[in-house]
This record gives C-alpha cells, structure tokens and sequence, in this order.
C-alpha cells in the first residue's frame, strides 16, 4: 500500500483545490484523505448531514456541503464556494455511487432509474457543472470519474449497475475528446471490491473468501489504494493521460 507522502502518486498537487461528490465516506472521503496529505484544498460534497463535521476533521481550512448531486443549484453551490474559498476548482473526483442487485428479469423499475440516475446522470451532470466552469476560467483541470470493473465485464445480478459503469467509460471517454483542447484531462479509475464500510458488509464471510479465489491478487483492495491511483491520475506525472480508464482489480478482468 502506497503511503500518502509516496512521491509517485499525485505529483505537483499542493496548493489545488479538488471537489469530491460523495466525499464523506468510502472511496471518496479516502481520496480526500489522501489528498489532504499532499496539500490539496478538499470541498467535499454528500447527502450525510455530517459531512461539513467529517470535511473539518481531515482539515480545519476544508469544506463540506449537504446536498443531492442530481440538483443543480447543489452542483452550482460547490463549484461557487470552492471559487470564493480557494479561488477556484483544478480537481473534480466522482465517487458518489449505489448499487441495487437483482436478476435482470426482475430488477424495478425504481431500482433501475435510481442506479442509473445516481451513478451516471450525477456523474455526468457534475462534471459538466465543473467542465464549464474550468473551460471559463481557462483551468488545466482534471476530472477522474469512479467507475468499475463492472463496467467492462458482466456480474451476476449487477445489470444496472454495470450498464450505469459503462456509461462512465464511455462518457469519460467522450469529455476527455471534446475538452482536451481545454487542457482538460478526463480519466476514470474501475476499482474490484473495495474494503469500505459497504464492502466488508456485503463482502466478509464466505461469498468474499469465494469469490477473492477468482482474483489472481487473492484479495479485494484497501480504500487507500484507489486514492493512490486517484492521486496519480490528478498529479503532474500522468499529464499525458486522459480518456483512459485506469482498472484496479488485482487481475480480475484479464482472464
């Protein structure tokens, strides 16, 4: 596991201003930890009531909004208070997400909509809130969208999950083509399981032993880990990569 001080992630970093949707726990307040420890201005955006206590305990000078990402005077409310704090936004890391599991053939419709509407519309709908705003500016910025290995290979009752994963990918790909004359940078990061909170609950026992035997690593990924390669995507050392999908998985997908 990288350390937050490693200098070969995340170069060139202190003193930016990053905006991570879904900050409060799991993969992104791990991004903001980590961050953090490079010297990055975190404003982090959620609908846990907490998230302005958990954005001061990582570092008094941070911020945290209450909100849904899906609205838009949210979206405008981060951008607009990371501008009068910081001066402005360089970062933007997507990690707000869900996951609803079901067959295909029985999944709701309400479960449908909502994964698809939280995990790609809110992605999508951020990071055009921010493009434009880096695009007025004239900011070199760079948006990382969390994706997953479900994304590019099927699981098992995951289909609105991996359809929303996809769309990440692809639309990832497409910001990446249109705002690179900008000198945007538009990547994605498609992590296996992840030992957050949600992780060990829905991962330890028996189903996780079983299913860590189909990866080549034999185990699932530290949160810190993700922020590492989330850190590297966001420093000076990847300048040259945009519209790639980074995939952490220990080798799942490459049998």
């Amino acid at each position: 596991m990288l350390p937050h001080n490693d200098p070969a992630s995340g170069e060139g970093l202190r003193g930016k201003t990053a905006i991570i949707a879904g900050g409060a726990a799991g993969i992104g307040l791990a991004s903001a930890e980590y961050l953090t420890g490079k010297g990055v201005n975190c404003l982090l955006m959620d609908l846990n009531e907490q998230v302005g206590e958990i954005a001061r305990k990582l570092s008094p000078g941070h911020i945290g909004i209450c909100g849904n990402v899906l609205d838009t005077d949210h979206r405008r409310r981060a951008v607009a208070e990371a501008e009068e704090r910081f001066g402005g936004v360089d970062i933007l890391i997507n990690s707000a997400g869900i996951v609803a599991l079901e067959k295909a053939e029985a999944i709701s419709e309400q479960d449908w909509d909502r994964t698809i509407s939280v995990n790609l519309t809110a992605s999508f709908r951020m990071a055009q809130t921010v493009g434009q705003h880096m695009i007025t500016h004239k900011t070199p910025g760079v948006i990382i969208n969390m994706a997953s290995q479900a994304g590019i290979i099927a699981l098992d009752k995951h289909v609105a999950y991996c359809a929303s994963k996809g769309g990440i990918i692809a639309m990832t790909k497409v910001l990446a083509c249109e705002w690179g004359k900008y000198g945007i940078r538009v990547n994605c990061v498609s992590p296996t399981v992840v030992l957050t909170e949600l992780g060990h609950k829905a991962w330890d026992g028996p189903v996780g032993d079983a299913f860590k035997k189909e990866i080549p690593a034999e185990r699932f990924a530290e949160p810190n880990e993700i922020a590492a390669a989330v850190a590297f995507l966001c420093g000076t050392g990847a300048g040259m990569i945009t519209g790639h999908n980074l995939v952490v998985d220990g080798g799942f997908t490459i049998k």
